[in-house]
């Protein structure tokens, strides 16, 4: 059985929602307060984390950034705040998705079970193309998911790793961002675009030498993303 989060510090929600997850088949627990659901998510090992912003003793946005400096977990963020800025924050944090209250309890679990699907595949299949690929000073490696630009590793998380390979093996194509989305989340109907934005960013900081005038990953305007192969 899946074992879930919830860390909202409005009790009736955090319930609400929990009695729609145990429903389906979820094993959940609730924090109320930021600092204790950290600590439940740093030891106690769960699969998915729903995740508020507005928290007393830690605000979601640390909480968010601490759990992804030290796992690689679905970070799903719920919040009342409706500004892009609070959304992009949220994602460049490092949180998997984005939804505004308010939303029907069906829609949570929908997305629940649409992370946890595409985490299972990230973590569980090993990648079918053999062989590295190397374009310039960047280093692909596929089957051992290892990337290294000028000799030196650069640890990617698991999204982001699928994002550039994906791009890397279809040099020189660009694709939409609605396009990127459906392939490497896998729900081309739910979440938000502008995940692939902030993983592009992500990505950039770590492999190229001038994020601002990328070599690798260029932006076409008004379109989307091309790998310069």
């Amino acid at each position: 059985m899946k074992k879930i989060l919830i860390i909202e510090d409005e009790a009736t929600i955090a319930q609400l929602h929990r009695d729609y997850l145990n429903l389906h088949g979820f094993q959940v627990e609730i924090s109320t307060r930021g600092d204790d659901g950290l600590n439940k998510a740093l030891t106690e090992g769960f699969d998915l984390i729903v995740l508020d912003l507005m928290l007393p003793g830690k605000d979601g946005f640390e909480v968010c950034r601490q759990i992804r400096m030290a796992m690689e977990v679905p970070i799903l963020i719920v919040s009342a705040r409706k500004d892009e800025f609070d959304k992009i924050r949220g994602l460049g944090m490092g949180a998997d998705d984005y939804m505004t209250k308010p939303f029907s309890p069906g829609e949570l679990v929908a997305r629940v079970k649409a992370h946890l699907t595409r985490y299972e595949r990230l973590v569980g299949l090993k990648e079918t193309a053999p062989g590295e690929i190397r374009i310039r000073d960047l280093a692909i490696e596929p089957e051992s998911r290892r990337v290294y630009i000028r000799g030196k590793e650069v640890p990617l998380p698991a999204r982001e790793f699928d994002l550039l390979l994906f791009l890397a093996r279809h040099p020189n194509r660009v694709f939409r961002k609605e396009e990127i989305f459906e392939k490497i989340w896998g729900m081309d109907s739910m979440g938000d675009i502008a995940t692939v934005t902030v993983h592009v960013r992500r990505i950039r900081e770590k492999i190229e030498a001038d994020p601002s005038a990328p070599e690798y990953i260029e932006t076409i305007w008004g379109v989307g993303y091309r790998f310069s192969g």
